[in-house]
């Protein structure tokens, strides 16, 4: 029952990578195209860690920092580039 789930979560996360490259090839803004991809990416990212905890238990320290710091790196990201993209870090 675990591997079915783990099988899961990892599939899944691969579906959120594959998602999150579809809008770029829109004519949406690039700051669009860089949200959703960040977004699914890091989702996707964030499922195939969880299906890996399922998977190999004895791991679980180095795979919950993983988490954490997707979490954390994506989030920080995102907010450096909305401050570039607003004028914030020219220097005009």
């Amino acid at each position: 029952m675990i591997d079915v789930l783990s099988y899961t979560c990892i599939g899944l996360g691969i579906v959120f990578w594959f998602w999150g490259t579809f809008p770029l090839v829109g004519h949406r803004s690039v700051l669009f195209k860089l949200h959703s991809l960040s977004v699914a990416d890091t989702l996707g990212s964030m499922s195939i860690i969880v299906g890996l905890l399922l998977k190999r238990p004895s791991e679980w320290s180095l795979l919950i920092l993983g988490l954490i710091t997707l979490a954390i790196w994506n989030t920080v990201l995102g907010y450096v580039l909305a401050y570039c993209s607003s004028g914030g870090g020219s220097n005009e």
